[in-house]
């Protein structure tokens, strides 16, 4: 978990994608995920969470549903969403707090 605490606690706002292989509606969020860091470059950072292979912290922080977006800035939770969104949805609420 302190890795997590790590590499949340940033100045810049991070997108978490809790996903899973196999996952239709996961699958279809990488396209969408790759044109909002794209948008962003260095100055925002996206971050896939396969929930197999960290199951404690999807426990932890209550995934239940996937896709499950989050976004973080200083180490607090500012977003969070389960579900598809698209591009232009994620780029605005990622600018909201650049």
């Amino acid at each position: 978990m302190s890795k997590f605490g790590e590499l949340i606690d940033v100045h810049i706002p991070v997108l978490l994608d809790f996903y899973t292989e196999g996952n239709l509606e996961s699958s279809a969020m990488h396209p969408v995920l790759k044109e909002v860091a794209a948008a962003f470059g260095d100055k925002a950072k996206i971050i896939k969470i396969d929930i197999n292979k960290n199951k404690e912290l999807a426990e932890a922080l209550r995934v239940s549903s996937l896709p499950t977006l989050m976004l973080y800035k200083h180490g607090e939770m500012k977003w969070r969403y389960s579900g598809m969104q698209d591009a232009n949805a994620l780029i605005d609420i990622v600018q909201t707090y650049l």
